[in-house]
C-alpha cells in the first residue's frame, strides 16, 4: 500500500522517532551528503534525496573501531544509547547488507554486535533524484532506487514523497503516525515511474560513455586474468593507504588487539584493508601476499569471483565511492573494463 508524505510532515516525523531512536539525517556539504544527527542540526533542514552519502552506512553497524570484550569474560558488552534510525538510505547501501550479512550473520558464523545493531536500526531508504560521474549501480543489475531491505522507502514527487513500507517495523512507523500521511493519488505513481526512468538512463549513460560492462562480461575473468600484468601495473600507482576498503559498503575484513595493563585487558576490534602491508602476514612472519600487486588482486578477486561464487552476489554496489576516494586515482571501472576486454588476456 503506498501513501503519500509532505515536506514539512516527513520533518515532523523524523523529529517525533527522536524520541525512539537516535536519527541520522542527510545533509549536504561542500564535500556531498553527509548523515548527521538531527538533534545537533540548528534547524530540521536536510535532503534525503539527490545521491548516496560520502561515508558508507555499513559504520553503523560495523564500527571503525569497536569494543567487543573485557578480560576473558564470554559474554558480549551491550550496546548503550537508542537504536538508530538513518533516513535517505540509498540503493547501493541497503546491496550492501545482503554482503555484510553474509559475513556477520550467517549459519557457520554470527557477530552479536552486528546482529543486534541490524536488528534495531531502522531504516528509511529514498530513491536517488539524479546520478553522479561516479555512479555505475546498473552495471550489477541494481536500480538507483530502493527495491528491498528497508523499513520505508521515499520517492520524491511534487510536494512531498511517495510512501511504500517494505517490512512489518516500518508498517508500525506508519500506524502509529497515521495522522501525517496522506492518500496516495494516481499522479504520485507516474511521477515516480518518471523520475525513475530518468535517473536510471543518466546511469546507464555513465556506462556507455565509460565502456563499463555489466556483470555478467565479468564471468570468469579473474580466473583467466589471475597473472595479468595488469595487476603490477595499478600497483604501480597505489600508495597502500587503504581508502577504497574503508569507503566501501561491502569490504568488511578487520584485526583483533589486546590492550592492558595490570588491572585491565580489553579487546578491540578495527578496520583492516587488504592493500596493506602486513595484512595477511601471520604470528611466524610468513607473508603469503606480500607483494602489493597480489593484495590489490585480492580486493578484486573478493568482489569479482569469491562472492559471486559463495553467496550468489557480486561484491560491488557501483556506488563509485573508491574511484572518489583513491589519491592514486585507481579506477575500479576502468579495471572492470580491462578484465572484461581481455586487454591483458595472459
Amino acid at each position: 500500500m503506498h501513501r503519500f508524505l509532505s515536506e514539512d510532515s516527513l520533518r515532523t516525523l523524523a523529529r517525533n522517532l527522536s524520541e525512539t531512536y537516535e536519527v541520522c539525517v542527510p545533509v549536504e556539504t561542500e564535500k556531498g551528503g553527509v548523515y548527521a544527527r538531527l538533534d545537533s542540526l540548528s534547524d530540521d533542514t536536510f535532503t534525503p534525496g539527490r545521491v548516496r552519502a560520502v561515508d558508507p552506512l555499513k559504520a553503523f553497524f560495523f564500527k571503525p573501531r569497536e569494543y567487543v570484550a573485557e578480560g576473558f569474560e564470554s559474554n558480549a558488552p551491550k550496546r548503550n544509547g537508542r537504536p538508530l534510525c538513518a533516513v535517505g538510505v540509498k540503493a547501493c547501501d541497503l546491496k550492501g547488507f545482503r554482503v555484510q550479512d553474509f559475513v556477520f550473520d550467517s549459519a557457520d558464523f554470527v557477530d552479536p554486535f552486528y546482529v543486534a545493531a541490524r536488528e534495531e536500526i531502522l531504516l528509511i531508504a529514498c530513491d536517488c533524484t539524479c546520478a553522479i560521474e561516479t555512479c555505475f549501480c546498473t552495471a550489477f543489475d541494481e536500480k538507483p532506487f530502493p527495491q528491498s531491505d528497508f523499513d520505508i522507502a521515499l520517492s520524491p514527487v511534487d510536494g512531498g514523497f511517495l510512501v511504500e513500507t517494505g517490512s512489518e517495523k516500518g508498517e508500525a512507523v506508519v500506524a502509529k503516525h497515521s495522522d501525517l500521511f496522506e492518500e496516495c493519488r494516481p499522479e504520485h505513481l507516474e511521477t515516480r515511474e518518471r523520475n525513475r526512468e530518468t535517473v536510471t538512463h543518466a546511469v546507464d549513460q555513465n556506462l556507455a560513455d565509460k565502456g563499463i560492462p555489466r556483470q555478467d562480461a565479468l564471468d570468469s575473468c579473474m580466473e583467466r586474468h589471475r597473472e595479468s600484468p595488469l595487476w603490477q601495473e595499478e600497483a604501480e600507482r597505489c600508495v597502500e593507504c587503504g581508502a577504497c576498503n574503508t569507503i566501501c559498503p561491502t569490504c568488511h575484513c578487520f584485526l583483533l588487539n589486546d590492550q592492558g595493563n595490570e588491572a585491565r585487558l580489553v579487546r578491540f576490534r578495527s578496520w583492516d584493508s587488504c592493500l596493506m602491508k602486513d595484512f595477511a602476514r601471520v604470528a611466524g612472519g610468513g607473508n603469503p601476499r606480500g607483494h602489493l600487486p597480489e593484495r590489490l588482486r585480492n580486493r578484486f578477486e573478493k568482489k569479482f569471483w569469491y562472492f559471486p561464487r559463495v553467496a550468489g552476489i557480486y561484491a560491488c554496489t557501483g556506488c563509485g565511492r573508491c574511484v572518489s576516494a583513491c589519491p592514486a586515482k585507481i579506477d575500479i571501472r576502468e579495471v572492470m573494463r580491462k578484465l572484461a576486454n581481455h586487454v591483458h588476456q595472459r
